[in-house]
């Protein structure tokens, strides 16, 4: 059962949406779901993580890079997706401040079966450090379909803090989207804690460069 009252979420998400309207930015603000835990122990509890695909995309610029072989490489060239090829990767010489300069330039990684299973051995464990180790891109699945997944997906992943913080929508969807997604995002987040909402402190929402809103 869901603690989320839709009434506070629909004041919340008017609140941040009338703000960032009046106070137009030169680009479109990320709205961010801020998580506070409470009764969980990060040393000691089990950490979770999981990913839940949300019905609208969660950032309006979300780049994308194929690290594929050579049919995914022409594809992607195609599509105008940016890309790397193995010989790039190996380029790289397992350069620690490369590595972590390739994983800041991208907010994802999709790769081909055959560059998956050198990754760790050309690039160390720096892409899985930051949290964005590749996702598999299979020859099956179509490059388009499986971009447009990728950007609604949400990522939760439990380091050291009892504090989360992930992006849930941007500031061009609607009212109504933007609550169809937190919703979804809120009641999953929920799902992967062990005592569920017991283990909720807060919830805010905020855009960029916006205050927090109190949901929860």
């Amino acid at each position: 059962m869901s603690k989320l009252q839709s009434e506070t979420l629909k004041q919340a998400i008017a609140e941040i949406l009338k703000a960032s309207h009046e106070k137009k930015r030169g680009f479109t603000e990320t709205v961010e779901l801020q998580i506070g835990l409470k009764n969980y122990d990060p040393s000691k509890d089990k950490r979770f993580s999981g990913q839940v695909k949300l019905p609208y995309h969660v950032k309006p610029k979300f780049r994308i890079c194929i690290l594929g072989d050579q049919q995914h490489i022409d594809e992607a060239t195609k599509l105008g997706v940016d890309n790397k090829d193995v010989e790039y990767l190996k380029s790289l010489n397992k350069n620690k401040k490369l590595v972590k300069k390739l994983a800041k330039s991208y907010d994802f990684f999709l790769a081909s079966e055959s560059v998956i299973r050198q990754i760790p051995r050309l690039l160390g464990p720096g892409l899985n450090k930051a949290g964005k180790f590749p996702t598999l891109l299979a020859h099956s699945e179509s490059m388009e379909e499986k971009m447009n997944q990728v950007k609604s997906t949400v990522k939760f992943q439990m380091k050291k803090t009892i504090c989360l913080a992930v992006a849930v929508g941007h500031v061009g969807l609607g009212a109504d989207q933007l609550q169809l997604n937190i919703h979804l995002c809120v009641n999953f987040l929920v799902s992967l804690l062990k005592k569920n909402w017991q283990n909720v402190r807060s919830l805010y929402i905020k855009t960029t460069m916006g205050k927090p809103e109190r949901i929860y």
